[in-house]
């Protein structure tokens, strides 16, 4: 990059030729003179400060900073930045609710893929055997910046959390690639793409998501390079290697160290060593190593150096996949104008709460109620910090639905079919539930109520009745258990009569639970991290000390 203010990234105010740049000498040789050319000079230095620096938030699961580029090599930037499909789901995502003040929340999820697809990440990632294999999601990290650009919250799934993946379709090769109920989350990336990792947490959180970005083996190695170091701690000696030669190989002694490079990698990939050597502490180290750089890049006064931010830039722009809603480096800048607002104390990393599968071991399900309760203040902007934001969002009006007209049946008169729907939530379902609610409908006249063996995932409780002269009928049923009106609906192409589905809402007792308070306190269970937090250290896992 030229060292001068004007030619390609100038305007022609520097002194080189053809720019007049002779008329700042005043000619006679006084005060006046030096103060015109060091006038001069500040004036060429902040237009050239103009002209090469410019601020943009590169995020990724590794990454908030800066970069600093011209205006030809903001170009450059651009014409390498790799976009795909924001969502390759049939879902459609929904929009934002706006705030009291017309403000809206953004949402962009990170991912951090194991692909093996070339030389550097073949030599960072090993496993031969996985050379040219489908890539998985190996990280996920929703970012939630609010509406009022006050805070942000942060939700890690583990990569080994058993969910539906949902219907994807590969628009490059236009294939399809069918629903799966049960199947773990990273691997939704080799579905197509990033964009089916995107439709995958829609499907479970119903949290809109504006952009994704992705990174691989190569650019965190690159980033963190570029970045010059990342403090992270441990409470004691750790070598992350078995005896059969699993492990990151991270070694690092107790305490607090800078790490960088290949070093970075083998942090964010240590299983075997911290904590009880599950996927969950891999993730809480994620988190930390995030938290921590973007502390580190708020306070490194080396990144105002353009040679430094250049680098970062390229490095980042290399290892980034972005979704096509970030159509230029320009949108970068946007975010990163918006994460900038926000404090570190106002950052809060949480994991999704969940439980040990029970249908595959050593994985995860999401924990029923707790993870959507944390799913919910995402969609409803709240503070995952508890501190309360500026404006608050509108709250909806309760959903009523009115009493029918068409006078019910006797309950002795009045058939109902259940079936157990109460896998819908993606944990597994709760079973003889259609059983135990027949009888609970039996036990109140309800005779000719039956249990079905169909089973119908849901994830919320619904009658569903097939002609106008039914739905009495089926809005006594609801009334016999404490199910809403709301739950009652009319489906003329759905199984004829009167259908109960228990969904995951109603995995026990007789009677439908009463919906609990909303709470807007972030469950115990999510394992929060402060992002001002200077102090955390990763438990050590007993064997793998030196």
């Amino acid at each position: 990059m030229p060292s001068g203010g004007g030619g390609a990234y100038g305007n022609g105010n520097g002194g080189g030729p053809g720019n007049g740049g002779r008329s700042h000498r005043r000619g006679d040789g006084g005060q006046g003179g030096g103060e015109g050319r060091r006038a001069g000079r500040t004036a060429r230095r902040s237009r050239r400060k103009r002209a090469l620096v410019w601020t943009a938030g590169v995020l990724s699961f590794l990454i908030l900073g800066t970069a600093g580029a011209g205006y030809l090599y903001y170009e450059h930037l651009n014409s390498k930045l790799k976009k795909e499909d924001l969502n390759l789901g049939s879902k459609d995502m929904a929009d934002h609710k706006p705030n009291s003040a017309g403000q809206t929340p953004l949402n962009i999820l990170l991912i951090g893929s194991d692909a093996r697809d070339n030389k550097a990440n073949q030599k960072l990632g090993g496993g031969r055997d996985t050379f040219g294999a489908a890539p998985l999601a190996d990280v996920q990290m929703l970012i939630h910046i609010s509406a009022d650009r006050s805070n942000i919250s942060v939700l890690s799934m583990p990569r080994d959390t058993m969910l539906e993946i949902p219907e994807c379709k590969d628009k490059k090769k236009n294939k399809v690639y069918p629903a799966s109920k049960f199947a773990q989350t990273n691997e939704s990336l080799g579905r197509g793409g990033p964009g089916c990792t995107v439709a995958t947490w829609y499907n479970l959180t119903g949290i809109p998501i504006d952009h994704f970005m992705m990174i691989d083996f190569a650019g965190v190695v690159s980033m963190a390079d570029a970045i010059g170091g990342v403090p992270v701690c441990v409470e004691q000696n750790i070598h992350s290697r078995t005896r059969d030669g699993k492990g990151s190989g991270l070694k690092l002694r107790k305490g607090t160290t800078s790490i960088k490079g290949e070093d970075a990698l083998k942090w964010l990939r240590t299983r075997y060593g911290f904590g009880d050597g599950t996927d969950l502490y891999r993730a809480r180290a994620q988190q930390m190593y995030m938290t921590s750089m973007v502390r580190e890049l708020r306070k490194n006064a080396k990144l105002t150096d353009p040679n430094k931010l250049r680098k970062l830039a390229e490095a980042a722009i290399d290892s980034l996949t972005v979704s096509d809603t970030i159509n230029s480096v320009k949108k970068l800048l946007d975010i990163g104008n918006d994460l900038k607002k926000v404090p570190a104390s106002r950052i809060t990393t949480t994991t999704m709460p969940n439980v040990y599968s029970e249908r595959r071991a050593g994985k995860v399900e999401p924990k029923a109620g707790e993870a959507e309760d944390v799913f919910r203040m995402i969609r409803e902007d709240i503070p995952l910090d508890g501190k309360g934001s500026a404006a608050k969002p509108l709250k909806p009006k309760p959903k009523t639905a009115p009493v029918s007209k068409d006078p019910a049946a006797a309950p002795g008169e009045i058939r109902v079919r259940v079936q157990n729907g109460t896998d819908g939530g993606g944990l597994a379902p709760a079973r003889g539930r259609a059983g135990e609610v027949s009888a609970a409908l039996a036990a109140k006249g309800f005779t000719q109520a039956s249990a079905t063996t169909v089973r119908n995932p849901m994830a919320t409780t619904l009658i569903r009745y097939a002609s106008d002269d039914l739905e009495g009928d089926a809005q006594a049923v609801a009334k016999a258990l404490g199910i809403p009106l709301t739950a009652v609906r009319k489906a003329p192409d759905g199984p004829a009569g009167i259908t109960l589905t228990v969904g995951a809402d109603w995995r026990q007792g007789n009677v439908f639970p009463k919906p609990k308070p909303k709470s807007n306190k972030l469950p115990t269970s999510a394992n929060a991290l402060a992002g001002d937090d200077d102090k955390a250290c990763m438990p050590v896992q007993a064997g793998f000390g030196w």
